[in-house]
């Protein structure tokens, strides 16, 4: 199992459209074969950064979640309301494995 942690980099007053961006993922994250453990944004300190989280067994898992994802209408809405609305300025990808706590128990 290992986990995708995005890192986005948002605009400070369009937190509500970001908002709408990570509700998007609800459905179409586990249809397209992903574990989504959630979209996490600004509460207090930064204004800026916000995380989205999911986990997924492998890397060839990932390349045809992928893929289904690309495909997917609901997907393909979401990203074009993100390039259309501008409100993430950078997003970041990182492949983690989990090295203790629930997600690592299975892994022993």
């Amino acid at each position: 199992m290992i986990a995708c942690v995005i890192r986005y980099e948002i605009e400070p007053f369009d937190r509500d459209k970001f908002e709408a961006y990570a509700q998007g993922w609800s459905e179409v994250i586990p249809r397209c074969g992903a574990n989504l453990i959630g979209y996490f944004g600004p509460h207090e300190g930064s204004l800026t950064t916000a995380y989205g989280l999911y986990t997924i067994p492998s890397l060839t898992a990932y390349e045809a979640y992928r893929t289904k994802l690309a495909a997917d209408p609901d997907a393909q809405r979401n990203h074009a309301f993100a390039k259309k609305e501008r409100f993430i300025r950078r997003e970041e990808r990182i492949f983690l494995k989990a090295l203790s706590g629930p997600l690592a128990a299975g892994m022993r």
